[in-house]
């Protein structure tokens, strides 16, 4: 099959991956309406382009707190890479590696931070990872996972803030699927990576009092995810945050949730350029991409996509998947009249 797009690789990897993991990468909360919308909210948007201006030399070049990037797409976090291949995370890290850009790793992954930092490293070019996690009920083992993020050479801490008790998704329901299977374990929660991890559960009185803690707790730069209400945003900097992914978890928690695309001009306007803005969820074409740029967000993450370029083709399916949007980015970047993407801005779109 020749795939030319990221629904192509999505099709390819929903024919290799038992139905039980591919609906456990698919799958949203309930009945998956914010899932379908947070795609469809960008097809709507419409570009009005420029013409007749000098494109011939291009650049997707940008930085985000302070560190540079070769494109403005990052690798958001997504859990259990090994169940799409077998060199999961570390396959993960070296195709960001390669393509210049930021791997998030997340807490849930399934190799431990400190091998996936070793994969990243190996290429003199990586970005550094910034790692995901989620305030425990155990704050010491929060505090734990966060100096291994530190000493692994981690630039960034990304809390998870829309998760106090886990979503709906009845996909899992369905395959009674609950557990990794053998061989496979919450690798940072069990250095090992053979034990049988403690269990995991998210924190349900989690309040903005825990990220002033978090705060208090490291000296990284600490951004947001989870955030698509506008007073949140002056809460977040009030609390010390470096940065906001606007985010819905792709659907998986609280479904009929607005479409991140559609919030992001609020987030971003409620920002008022205090601090980057990132957002995911739905994001499958180039021309994505450069409608989330011209509504405010300094870079976009993707999270699915990357599991499918896992699935079909391991570090080099995660690689082809980024560099589509780029390639795709760099079209509508030059078929809008803009060399750069300080060019980008809302003057290029209609609804």
């Amino acid at each position: 099959m020749e795939l030319f797009n990221l629904d192509d690789y999505e099709r390819a990897a929903q024919e290799m991956l038992p139905p039980e993991i591919y609906d456990y990468y698919a799958g949203g909360a309930n009945d998956e309406i914010t899932v379908q919308a947070n795609g469809a909210a960008y097809g709507r948007i419409r570009l009005l382009y420029r013409v007749l201006r000098d494109v011939s030399q291009r650049s997707l070049a940008t930085e985000i707190l302070g560190q540079p990037l070769s494109l403005p797409i990052l690798i958001a976090p997504t859990a259990f890479h090994r169940l799409a291949h077998p060199q999961g995370e570390i396959a993960t890290a070296r195709a960001a590696a390669a393509a210049g850009t930021i791997m998030i790793v997340s807490m849930v992954a399934t190799t431990a931070i400190e091998e996936i930092a070793a994969a990243n490293a190996a290429s003199a070019k990586a970005p550094p990872l910034w790692f995901q996690v989620y305030v425990l009920p155990d704050r010491d083992f929060t505090v734990t996972l966060v100096r291994r993020a530190e000493a692994a050479g981690c630039r960034a801490l990304v809390l998870t803030v829309d998760s106090p008790i886990f979503g709906r998704r009845e996909r899992d329901m369905r395959h009674h699927f609950h557990e990794l299977p053998p061989g496979l374990s919450l690798a940072n929660f069990t250095p090992s990576g053979t034990t049988t991890p403690p269990k995991f559960d998210f924190k349900a009185d989690l309040t903005w009092a825990d990220v002033a803690w978090l705060r208090t707790l490291t000296d990284l730069p600490l951004l947001l995810k989870g955030i698509v209400h506008p007073d949140d945003v002056r809460l977040a900097w009030e609390h010390g945050a470096n940065g906001l992914i606007v985010s819905n978890h792709g659907g998986r928690q609280l479904d009929t949730a607005v479409s991140t695309i559609e919030i992001l001009p609020e987030i971003a306007a409620a920002a008022n350029g205090r601090m980057p803005i990132l957002v995911d969820g739905g994001i499958r074409r180039g021309t994505d991409v450069l409608k989330a740029l011209a509504l405010g967000a300094d870079a976009v993450a993707i999270g699915r996509p990357v599991l499918w370029g896992l699935a079909v083709g391991g570090e080099s399916g995660v690689y082809d998947v980024l560099d589509n949007l780029r390639r795709e980015l760099d079209s509508a970047l030059a078929l809008c009249g803009c060399a750069n993407l300080d060019e980008v801005g809302p003057e290029l779109l209609r609804f």
